[in-house]
């Protein structure tokens, strides 16, 4: 049976992708939808939806609600009509969680996707799998590599050729083509620069000079990033990489379970036995081996644990989460008997 309304809350980077892979499964389910997009992409949403009715969507099956969730947020999610919420974003989420009702949630939230670089790994291949996996979409996407955990032994080698690769990519506007654009807003952008600062003051090295113009930072990669450093455990979400030197793939496995979040992460590693149990060991929703973190296909199960996000998404099981059972038992009357 279909739950009856799902509130739908996906997040800038991907306002359409994400906002229809919540869509699709709540309608087909046959439940539905308020749709509250985000702030910044609202306009996308919206032509999106206009699309669906221009196609003949009945009225009411899918309903907008725009503005700010610091404004409608707490509303829309606890209102007694939400049946189901299915959310995309940082840690807004976890308030969300702390409010909602007794409602099946789905949560996918803020990661800080771990790159393990093993000592006997395709240095090419990790080199091209870490430039893109943490600078595609300027580093604003939950499944970027946010840190790079690697062998002493091979550090020196990978860290230049990274260096190398990020000194190329092209900075500028969405519309010239450029690899890094502006963050989303000055206080995403604050941020950032924030955690660059307090990992320059504590010791890291800056492989990029550190440049800066109101939204638009330039892509730095840094070297040397330690335990006592906040780049070393919060998100950026931004065109920054830290990379950390480790003696041993256990404490790379140490670093990433002890980290608040578990979305993804990735090994590289030509022993397909070793990549196995590193994958077993890493507390992540998924591990991905030699090659960058990825949402993938729509019908692909992705999900993360702690405070990564709850419940899976993908196609398959967001109808499940967001259909419920229902139980008819038909008991036949007992037949009569006539008295002798």
């Amino acid at each position: 049976m279909p739950l009856g309304v799902i509130l739908c809350i996906p997040p800038f980077n991907y306002p359409v992708n994400l906002a229809v892979s919540k869509l699709a499964p709540a309608l087909i389910a046959g439940n539905a939808v308020v749709l509250k997009p985000p702030t910044q992409g609202c306009a996308s949403c919206l032509h999106m939806v206009h699309c669906f009715h221009a196609a003949g969507m009945p009225p009411g099956l899918i309903n907008v609600v725009t503005g700010s969730v610091g404004v409608f947020g707490d509303h829309l999610c606890t209102h007694p009509g939400a049946n189901c919420i299915s959310f995309t974003g940082g840690d807004t989420g976890l308030s969300i969680a702390k409010q909602a009702r007794m409602v099946p949630l789905q949560m996918e939230l803020g990661g800080k996707d771990a790159a393990i670089v093993c000592a006997d790994a395709d240095l090419e291949l990790a080199v091209k799998s870490i430039v893109k996996g943490a600078f595609s979409y300027s580093g604003q996407r939950c499944t970027a590599v946010k840190v790079v955990l690697v062998i002493d032994s091979v550090a020196d080698a990978l860290v230049a050729a990274v260096a190398s690769g990020v000194s190329k990519l092209r900075v500028g506007q969405p519309e010239e083509d450029a690899d890094i654009t502006a963050v989303v807003t000055s206080k995403s952008a604050d941020f950032i620069q924030g955690l660059v600062e307090d990992a320059l003051a504590k010791g890291a090295k800056g492989l990029h000079p550190w440049r800066r113009e109101d939204n638009l930072i330039w892509p730095m990669v840094l070297d040397g990033v330690t335990p006592d450093m906040r780049l070393a455990w919060e998100e950026p979400f931004g065109p920054v990489l830290p990379i950390m030197r480790v003696r041993s793939t256990a404490e790379a496995v140490d670093i990433v379970n002890k980290s608040r979040f578990g979305l993804q992460g990735c090994v590289f590693t030509r022993d397909i036995n070793a990549a196995l149990s590193l994958a077993d060991a890493m507390r992540t929703g998924t591990v991905q081996i030699n090659a960058p973190p990825a949402r993938g296909p729509d019908h692909f199960p992705f999900q993360g644990v702690k405070d990564s996000g709850i419940g899976s998404q993908g196609v398959p099981n967001s109808i499940n989460l967001m259909t419920k059972q229902k139980s008819v038992v038909v008991n036949l009357p007992q037949p009569s008997f006539a008295q002798a």
